[in-house]
């Protein structure tokens, strides 16, 4: 709904600039009128993917009008920047004065117009899946554990839990749960219009209706296991209630294929690429570390991390700590960490820290999108308590991925267990598309500082 509202922005954009010209300006209407297609597409592509790069089109986004304000103002100003380049390299500037800056301000007013009337609207004119859930313990769980706040079930109304034999009598937060019988399921979902029937018993053998089940898929009625409805809602694998055989079954390996040429060949490209336009910054970045840690002191810092198939390999960064970080052995970074210099945690903050790996990638240890490869201590005492954790090392790490995009940073075992959730959907879906994607969204984190 939001790509076609802004779409339809855009080109109103445009119509209502060629209707000012042929009423005020007639003797510019021709040079506007050529080329107005190619114009009008070019601004429109730009536009939607300087929305999906500051996040606009993350339905689960958690702002006030301020600043849905300036990630609409943010897009804008890029995309304009990217028009106006290609503007004057191309046939396409022969525009009267001012007319792309007129559109792009009509673009302003009117894609914070939509966005805030549907921030501040009422969304019950949108309709969402009625899912029943079929089970009340520990698996069911999984829904309100997962999926907390309203963003996280924008897509679904949950119309309760049947609880079933077999389930953990202890969960009391799989609320509400409804007094009918399995025998009663069909019945029930016909008569309330349910869209969509998950099943979460903690005991299967001898509890599931399969009948009833198999009428509800008869009638048209999605019947969905807890583990690929948790998956699908919010991106990120149960660990805790998977088995062996997902792991088995999930796992694609990575052979040396013309994709897998393709992805390399890309990967090197554009680490050139951003090499080019972030050498100011990386310039800036080692002045600001001379100046404060001294004319002697490391710039670049040498760390070893875990890579594809648990092999070692060196990675490089920009020192965003004190010298001694380290002396009493390695430790996680934690949010109010002291051992951060004061230039290490600007750099940190907008992943300029990070710009070194570029020759890492280069050099084919890493890839711009893939799980963040962690440190030899730490892995082997995650793979000792977190069940699966060596899958995540089946890919290439990466300098971003799934897990930034989706988790904030992790400072403890708990959180390398929450991010792993969002790795092993990672290598499950991985795709180009799903890597074009997380490239873009990681813009935001740039942008607006969201990175540590």
């Amino acid at each position: 709904m939001l790509f076609i509202i802004d779409i339809s922005v855009v080109y109103l954009a445009f119509m209502v600039c060629a209707a000012i010209m042929k009423t005020y300006f007639p003797e510019y209407v021709l040079a506007f009128d050529q080329y107005f297609y190619i114009r009008l597409i070019l601004v429109t592509v730009s536009i939607e993917i300087c929305c999906i790069a500051v996040g606009l089109y993350n339905e689960k986004l958690r702002c006030g009008v301020r600043e849905i304000a300036s990630r609409i103002l943010v897009s804008v100003i890029l995309s304009y920047c990217t028009v106006a380049s290609i503007y004057a390299i191309t046939p396409l500037d022969k525009n009267p004065l001012l007319v792309i800056e007129s559109i792009y301000f009509i673009i302003i007013l009117g894609l914070f117009a939509t966005r805030t009337a549907l921030l501040l609207g009422d969304k019950k004119y949108i309709k969402k899946s009625k899912v029943l859930v079929l089970g009340a313990g520990k698996r069911a769980s999984l829904i309100n554990s997962s999926m907390k706040r309203k963003t996280d079930r924008l897509n679904f109304d949950l119309v309760g839990y049947v609880p079933l034999n077999g389930d953990c009598p202890d969960v009391d937060n799989t609320q509400p749960r409804l007094d009918i019988t399995t025998g009663q399921l069909g019945s029930y979902c016909q008569q309330n219009d349910i869209h969509e029937v998950v099943i979460a018993a903690d005991e299967r053998r001898g509890t599931l209706p399969s009948k009833e089940l198999l009428d509800c898929k008869a009638e048209g009625i999605f019947v969905n296991d807890i583990i690929d409805f948790v998956e699908r809602e919010t991106g990120q694998i149960a660990i805790e209630h998977i088995n062996p055989s997902w792991a088995i079954f999930n796992q694609s390996p990575v052979k040396l294929s013309f994709s897998f040429v393709l992805n390399s060949i890309f990967n090197t490209m554009l680490s050139v690429l951003i090499f080019l336009a972030t050498w100011p910054f990386i310039l800036i970045t080692i002045i600001s570390i001379k100046i404060e840690d001294g004319l002697f002191a490391p710039v670049i810092y040498k760390q070893q991390r875990i890579g594809l198939n648990g092999r070692r390999f060196d990675i490089y960064k920009f020192r965003s700590m004190k010298i001694d970080a380290e002396k009493d052995g390695a430790k996680m970074t934690t949010k109010t960490d002291d051992r951060v210099t004061k230039v290490g945690a600007i750099i940190r903050k907008y992943r300029l820290d990070e710009l070194p790996q570029l020759y890492n990638v280069v050099r084919g240890d890493m890839c711009f999108v893939g799980p963040r490869p962690e440190r030899p201590e730490f892995t082997t005492s995650f793979s000792q308590d977190i069940p699966y954790y060596n899958q995540r090392n089946y890919v290439k790490p990466g300098l971003t991925g799934w897990a930034q995009l989706k988790y904030p940073y992790g400072e403890n075992s708990k959180d390398a267990a929450e991010k792993l959730k969002f790795d092993l959907y990672y290598i499950k879906h991985r795709s180009f598309l799903l890597d074009l994607l997380i490239l873009v969204r990681t813009s935001e984190i740039v942008l607006f500082g969201k990175g540590r």
